[in-house]
């Protein structure tokens, strides 16, 4: 038995079996139908008489067999990977083959049977009906063989989810794995299906899912599949993903990868990949589609200079804007490690863009002057911050120094230096803050909206207004998932670590959106936007982070992993705003997910003088008389279980209203779990 299946892991090898001799295999096939048929027609006695004039007739077919078998190359397929496609081209090229023969055979009856054996019309049809036959029975017995051998005890019994083309293409994609991971037992149909007893290649397809847990524990079902077109239906159907698993049943997302010349790879499909979900696959979220065209169009050949490019959303419009083609990129972070693993990045994947990667701070006015001056970006991208809360609380000067002074140093240079955009990545933790990380980020808008403004306000020498100068972009949104530090990545290694997986409260909800997503519509609302705007994103439906825990540790398959309830954290809210009860939005053409924020204005000059003082008090490394500065600017920096409480209390405005909010009353998806 082992020298067996040694010989049909040999056999399986593409390399093993060349094309020559599956040629041969199915010449020889033609070859024995005549001799059957004349047989049948002659008996032995005969047949061996006029053997020579048989091997001659059939040399003659043989030849003519050549034909179109090189015309429809009936021959050049992967035996195991045969479909309905290469047994059609046998039949047709078997068909030309008779004909050509029968044409052939009429000259030959006037040699006698010792030259040429003699075949009538019907005869020749019936040694190619019966070759055809044969041919197909060798394709189908590779293939069986095949598969036979490709399933082992270690495969999953799973179902696919979805029965369109997508399905179909899953399908024969892991049946043609070799080992085979998947043994497919069945479909999982997302629509209402007219039968119930419908099949799809030959298995049977559950409509009801109300039937899912029965037909998991009597088929010892142990994956689901989910077809790559059907995606959204699985994200958006919470009743299946429960049954799923609660189950203990795994889940795997489809990932479709075609080669750019179509051709099949070497595994005879078009890429097909699996995956194991992942709690961000599960998230309710809408698809976001961009203009990436029109994007495209503003970047291309332009001088890019993007800070906080080591960073989560900072690498990701790194390799987004690389993609247009950039004149140039200069990459400023001041993490030397992630901004190597970005110089061996570029230099992997965009050979071709000049990019220069940066280690500094941009709080060295010094060193970005510098840098200005020698690079002349068009297009400015800021996404460098500091952006934990609870670090920030404790280090107010730095955020101060780093977001606020930072943010300044590079939008003034922007101006001096004819920057045509410059584009600020914000975040809802500036909208209401509750902590001095968000406020940081609060006085950044500000000031660049008022500097946007006082630009466009500023008449040149020939009394008309300044159109040409720097125009000031501000965008807003909540948490992406996966980035540094956020709250999915922590999750992931305390249940790795059997747990407990921290929590701060069980109200707490927050808003998610895909890093690659969120910056896509940073580019579009970056290069569409005239400045002076804060571009809102929708963010889609909040989640309760206490679900989410619990539905990560149902996914790991862990058990007694428990979920500890640890408090708010200094300056933490129980939920994130996009805007305060103060401003609204208006909506814009760039994009439905993209909304523009009407804020309260403020004049340069006053901002100025107060960010000037700001940074004075900051440079003392005084915290509560910095954030005493903060809360000037910022009249609704209102802190949240923070020793800065004290400091909104001597100014009669108590707690903030936030901290003690309904959380029941807040819609959310239904995410649970």
């Amino acid at each position: 038995m082992r020298s067996f299946d040694k010989v049909l892991n040999w056999y399986f090898k593409r390399n093993a079996l060349p094309y020559w001799i599956i040629l041969i295999g199915d010449c020889v096939i033609i070859f024995l139908s005549a001799v059957f048929v004349y047989w049948m027609l002659h008996r032995s006695m005969y047949t061996l008489t006029h053997h020579i004039g048989l091997i001659n007739t059939l040399l003659v077919f043989l030849g003519l067999c050549l034909i179109p078998f090189r015309l429809l190359n009936t021959y050049t397929g992967i035996m195991r990977f045969s479909s309905f496609v290469d047994l059609q081209r046998v039949a047709t090229a078997n068909l030309i083959a008779a004909t050509l023969c029968w044409l052939a055979h009429y000259p030959m009856r006037d040699f006698p049977e010792t030259t040429f054996a003699q075949f009538s019309s019907s005869q020749i049809l019936l040694i190619f009906i019966l070759a055809t036959a044969l041919m197909w029975a060798m394709r189908v017995l590779a293939k069986t063989l095949y598969e036979a051998t490709a399933t082992s005890a270690k495969s999953r019994r799973a179902l696919i989810y979805g029965v369109g083309n997508g399905a179909i293409a899953l399908a024969k994609s892991i049946r043609s794995a070799n080992p085979r991971k998947f043994s497919l037992r069945g479909f999982i149909s997302p629509d209402k299906c007219y039968n119930s007893k419908t099949m799809l290649m030959g298995m049977h397809v559950l409509c009801d899912i109300s039937k899912l847990p029965q037909l998991i524990e009597e088929q010892n079902i142990e994956a689901v599949l989910v077809s790559p077109l059907r995606k959204k239906e699985f994200r958006d159907n919470r009743e299946l993903q429960d049954i799923i698993i609660n189950a203990n049943v795994k889940i795997f997302m489809a990932e479709v990868q075609v080669r750019e010349d179509g051709e099949e790879n070497e595994e005879g499909n078009n890429g097909t990949t699996l995956r194991e979900v992942s709690v961000e696959d599960l998230l309710p979220r809408d698809e976001i589609n961009v203009d990436l065209d029109a994007v495209g169009h503003e970047l291309t050949g332009k001088h890019i200079l993007i800070t906080g490019a080591a960073g989560s959303i900072g690498s990701e419009i790194v390799r987004q804007v690389a993609g247009f083609r950039p004149a140039g990129m200069m990459l400023i972070d001041q993490a030397e490690t992630p901004e190597h693993d970005i110089r061996l990045m570029m230099a992997k994947q965009f050979p071709d863009i000049e990019a220069e990667t940066i280690v500094t701070s941009i709080c060295n006015a010094t060193r970005m002057e510098r840098i200005f001056n020698d690079f002349r970006p068009d297009y400015v991208f800021h996404a460098a911050a500091y952006k934990h809360v609870p670090m920030m609380e404790n280090n107010p000067s730095e955020a101060v120094r780093n977001n606020i002074q930072g943010t300044r140093i590079l939008a003034d240079l922007s101006v001096k230096y004819g920057v045509r955009k410059f584009v600020m990545v914000s975040t809802d933790k500036a909208v209401n803050p509750t902590n001095v990380m968000g406020c940081s980020k609060r006085i950044c808008e500000i000031y660049v909206q008022s500097l946007d403004r006082s630009l466009k306000n500023n008449p040149d020498g020939n009394g008309k207004n300044n159109k040409e100068t720097t125009q000031f972009v501000t965008t807003r949104f909540g948490n992406v998932l996966g980035s540094n530090g956020s709250v999915i990545p922590l999750f992931r290694e305390q249940i790795k670590n059997g747990g407990p997986v921290t929590v701060t409260d069980p109200n707490i909800i927050r808003y998610f959106m895909l890093i690659p997503e969120a910056c896509k519509l940073v580019l579009e609302a970056g290069t569409k936007g005239n400045g002076g705007e804060i571009f809102v994103f929708d963010m889609g439906k909040p989640v309760r982070i206490v679900d989410l825990a619990r539905r990560m540790i149902q996914l790991s398959g862990c058990k007694n992993v428990q979920i500890k309830f640890t408090g708010l954290r200094a300056g933490e809210k129980l939920y994130e705003e996009m805007l305060n009860e103060a401003e609204s939005t208006k909506s814009t053409t760039i994009h439905e997910k993209i909304r523009i924020a009407t804020v309260r204005e403020y004049d340069y000059n006053d901002v100025c003088s107060q960010i000037d003082k700001l940074i004075e008090v900051a440079q003392q490394y005084d915290d509560m008389e910095t954030v005493r500065q903060m809360k000037a600017i910022v009249p609704e920096f209102k802190s949240n279980n923070s020793k800065y409480e004290v400091l909104d209390e001597a100014n009669g405005g108590g707690k903030n209203p936030h901290h003690i909010a309904n959380v029941a009353e807040i819609p959310t998806s239904g995410y649970s779990s």
